[in-house]
């Protein structure tokens, strides 16, 4: 039996998400709603982390630095704050040329439906729902979601009760 959601029929979860537990990612740090004076600080990242969620970060290389920021560049950080926990968003071309180079989790996108990542996850704009993907949710879980492999949300509490 397919999902229905919003009037578009989702297909079938894999044998392998049976049972499985969606993924929560916490987009730009966030855990508990938006919260624009905080997102992307490096702190604020860090303590969704050591919350047990997952993180995306806005992040840009410019004059052989290291930033985040969502609109812009703003808070410093070196390459070495990035872990296997963050899924990075490059802002700019720089930052793609730059995380290549690496074993970290990055992709770029800007009004494509989907794209993939470096580790090979599709990542999904809002309201794109894939097998197998992780789509942008920015809602609270008031719906009933296709099995997908995880969600990035600003409201990643509720919705760790929710999955």
């Amino acid at each position: 039996m397919a999902v229905v959601l919003q009037g578009k029929q989702a297909s079938h979860a894999p044998q392998h998400l049976i049972g499985y537990k969606m993924h929560i990612i916490a987009h730009r740090g966030n855990v508990n709603g938006p919260a624009s004076e905080n997102e992307n600080r490096p702190k604020y990242l860090l303590s969704a982390i050591f919350a047990g969620f997952d993180v995306e970060v806005d992040v840009w290389h410019k004059d052989n630095k290291w930033l985040l920021g969502h609109d812009s560049p703003i808070y410093h950080v070196g390459q070495d704050f990035f872990t296997n926990r963050m899924w990075l968003h490059c802002k700019n071309i720089q930052a793609a040329e730059q995380l290549q180079k690496t074993n970290l989790n990055w992709f770029w996108h800007e009004n494509d439906s989907m794209t993939l990542t470096s580790k090979g996850h599709i990542w999904c704009y809002p309201e794109n729902y894939i097998k197998n993907g992780i789509t942008v949710h920015l809602g609270s879980p008031t719906q009933q979601l296709p099995k997908i492999f995880g969600i990035c949300t600003d409201y990643a509490l509720l919705w760790r009760q929710h999955a």
